[in-house]
Parts: structure tokens; C-alpha cells; sequence
């Protein structure tokens, strides 16, 4: 199956690497592997973790306040958004508005 990141999900997920990096050495390379588990994750099981809108689904990080939201379908992966949990719910949505 294809994974694609929509350039926003990327721009996230570099920024909190980074953020992250930025508070203690090692940090950020442990954020993006905690990145990689849910996306392996979504992967293994496209359409078995929790539907939160539509057809979106989710996958919580371990160790960090972060939300992996993607999109499956037959023969892609979708990924949406790296979203931060103290973020105001939806905000990611407005993506799809357009």
C-alpha cells in the first residue's frame, strides 16, 4: 500500500521534530520514530483503528501528544495530519473544506 503525506501533515511533522530536538538532544529523532510506529501502524491495519469523522481515522502516538489522522483507501494510505492534542479538535479538517 502507498503512503501520502498531503504537504501540510509533512510541514507538522517536521516542525515538531524540530521542536522537540530543540528541547533535549535525542528528543526529536524519538518523536519521529514514535511518527514511524503509527504510521507502520495505520499500514498493518488501515481500516481497524478508531474513525473519528467521515471516513478519517486515527492512530495515537505513544510518549507524546500527537495524533497521526489519515485517510485509507484500497490501495493508498492518506496521511492527513500530525495533530497536536491541545489543538482545537478539527482544525485539521478545514484541509477538506475547499
Amino acid at each position: 500500500m502507498l503512503v501520502v503525506f498531503r504537504p501540510e501533515a509533512e510541514q507538522e511533522l517536521l516542525e515538531a521534530q524540530a521542536r522537540y530536538e530543540s528541547k533535549a538532544l535525542g528528543l526529536g529523532f524519538e518523536f519521529a520514530r514514535a511518527a514511524d510506529a503509527a504510521v507502520a501502524s495505520a499500514l498493518r491495519n488501515p481500516f481497524g483503528h478508531l474513525r473519528i469523522e467521515e471516513d478519517f481515522r486515527r492512530v495515537l502516538f505513544r510518549k507524546f501528544p500527537y495524533t497521526l489522522i489519515y485517510l485509507p483507501n484500497p490501495d493508498e494510505l492518506l496521511v492527513v495530519s500530525f495533530f497536536h492534542q491541545h489543538r482545537k479538535p478539527g482544525v485539521w479538517m478545514d484541509r477538506f473544506d475547499s
